[in-house]
Formats: structure tokens, C-alpha cells, sequence
């Protein structure tokens, strides 16, 4: 079998991470994760997001935690900005404080978009149209998150015709790449390779991603499968962070040091600093007070102390 001889992985942690959260997490704390993240050799990282702090009350020191960051020229940062008021305020920031990349979401299916964001999804692009127009208009890169591209808590399982759909929706609004989401972690290797293959009949190899939730035991596994594709991006989160409000029992995003543990095990290159990542780990955990949730943590934090 022949892999990807390298992947990027984007950290989502910061952001998809923590907004679930109930307890406050302080502006320092996020700086510091970020900051420890770069440090493991992340170079693409999910900082934070501009959506009203009354739906998301997580994320409303985004602007304090842009802000704060010690950036490094070799690191994309991006924030995920829903609508044309959130984009606003991000770029109301001096310009060093800006993102290189945006992030905008949308749904393969009906009921999730209604749930989510009380739209249908012709109506949610239209509300990204101008969003996109605007950030590529400044030079900012626009990434497409692509929920429930596998399964939705509300229609079960989605056909990949549905995702195309969404796909060709996101491209022709000038959305530059698409992540493609197992939002609720059901998906298995078929099924995503279905999602994959859709996708790929409205972009390239090199602009789609996946994001693959671990609520079933299978975002190893789906990763793997997309591997074998030829797909060389990923979205992950330090210590497990996230998850799904509206799929129960979820275990949140499938955690970097599991997928990094995967594929330096497959000879593929990450630049990722391993014990440095589930230091990262550790840290955002104790902060919440609880235990990263990363198999391959653990083990190695067990082996450490023998």
C-alpha cells in the first residue's frame, strides 16, 4: 500500500475543542495551548471562533486570544467565522492579528442544518457567499467544514450524493478546500470512501480534508481509509478535546497523539514532536481537570513513570 510520504494535520483543539465546555476557559490558558502546540511542530492550528457569545459564550475572548499570541511566520492560524458580522469583527483587529485562513461550515443534510443553524443549506450558502467573497477579497485562505458527510442524527445515514451536492455548493461560492466531517463519529472505512469519492468529482486531492469524530471507536480507522485515497490533510485534537452536542455519548474529535502515534507507525512524516504533543495534552487537560482522552497518551505517560 502506498501512503502519503507526509500529512498536515490542523489542530482543531483550540477552537471545535473547547467551545462545548462549560466551565470557563481563561484567554491564557488557550494562548498557552496554542503556543505548546506550535512548539510540538504544529503548523496549522484552529484558534478560535467570532460567533455571538450568546450561542458560544466559550469563545467570546476570541479577539483577547488573537491578540495575545506569540505567532510564528511558519504557523497558519484560522478562525471560524459563520457569517459576514463575525468575519467583521475579526478583521476589525490590526492586520497582524488576523487569521490566514477562515473557516466556514455547512451541512450535508437538511435536519442537521436546521438543528445546527437554524437554515436549510441553500440558505446557509447564500449566508457564506459574501463571507467568502470577503475574506478571499483580503487575501485570507477559506476553508469548507462539511458536517454529517457519513451519517446525521436526525435523516441516519447519508448518501454520498448528498455530499457531492454540498461539495459543488461549497465550490461554486469559491470555498478554496472542504473538510470532510464524520460530525457524529459513526462513519467506517466504506462509508467514507464513498464521502471521499463524491467530494473529489468537485475538488482536487490537494484541497480536501477529513475530520473524524471517535464516538464508535472508527476515526482510526476512517483515517487509514482516506490514507489510502492519497489524502494528506487532517483534522485533529489535542488530548480528544470536543465533540458533538447533538450525538449522545460522543467521545469527542479523534485525538492528535493517537493520529500522530498512527502515522509516524506507517514511516509518514508530520514534523510533530510526539512527547511534546501529549505534554500539550496534559497541560489543556489538567486545566479542565480531567485525563486526556488519547489511548496513545496514556500508554506513554504509563511507560514514562516505569
Amino acid at each position: 500500500m502506498t501512503y502519503p510520504s507526509r500529512v498536515k494535520l490542523v489542530d482543531v483543539g483550540p477552537r471545535d475543542g473547547l467551545q462545548n465546555e462549560k466551565q470557563p476557559v481563561p484567554a491564557a490558558v488557550k494562548i498557552e495551548l496554542v503556543e505548546r502546540l506550535q512548539a510540538a511542530g504544529l503548523r496549522h492550528i484552529e484558534v478560535t471562533s467570532y460567533v455571538s457569545p450568546k450561542w458560544v459564550p466559550q469563545m467570546a475572548d476570541n479577539a483577547e486570544v488573537m491578540h495575545g499570541l506569540k505567532r510564528r511566520s511558519d504557523v497558519v492560524y484560522s478562525v471560524l467565522t459563520p457569517n459576514v458580522k463575525g468575519l467583521e469583527a475579526c478583521l476589525s483587529a490590526p492586520r497582524e492579528e488576523w487569521p490566514q485562513e477562515i473557516v466556514v461550515f455547512g451541512s450535508a443534510t437538511e435536519a442537521f442544518s436546521q438543528k445546527n443553524i437554524n437554515c436549510s443549506i441553500a440558505e446557509s450558502i447564500e449566508r457564506f457567499a459574501p463571507v467568502v467573497q470577503m475574506a478571499r477579497e483580503q487575501g485570507i485562505h477559506v476553508r469548507g467544514a462539511m458536517s454529517c458527510t457519513v451519517g446525521c442524527p436526525y435523516e441516519g445515514e447519508v448518501a454520498p450524493e448528498k455530499v457531492g451536492h454540498l461539495a459543488r455548493l461549497m465550490k461554486d461560492i469559491g470555498v478554496q478546500h472542504v473538510g470532510v466531517a464524520d460530525t457524529i463519529g459513526v462513519g467506517t472505512p466504506g462509508k467514507v470512501r464513498a464521502a471521499f469519492e463524491a467530494t473529489l468529482a468537485h475538488y482536487g486531492l490537494d484541497e480536501v480534508s477529513g475530520h473524524f469524530h471517535d464516538t464508535y471507536g472508527q476515526a482510526l480507522s476512517n483515517t487509514l481509509a482516506a490514507l489510502e485515497m492519497g489524502v494528506w490533510q487532517f483534522d485533529t485534537s489535542v488530548a480528544g478535546l470536543g465533540g458533538c452536542p447533538y450525538a449522545k455519548g460522543a467521545t469527542g474529535n479523534v485525538a492528535t497523539e493517537d493520529v500522530v502515534y498512527l502515522l509516524h507507525g506507517l514511516g509518514i512524516h508530520t514534523g510533530i514532536d510526539l512527547d511534546a504533543l501529549i505534554d500539550a495534552g496534559v497541560f489543556v487537560s489538567q486545566a479542565l481537570g480531567r485525563e486526556p482522552n488519547s489511548r496513545v497518551s496514556k500508554a506513554i505517560r504509563t511507560k514514562r513513570c516505569a
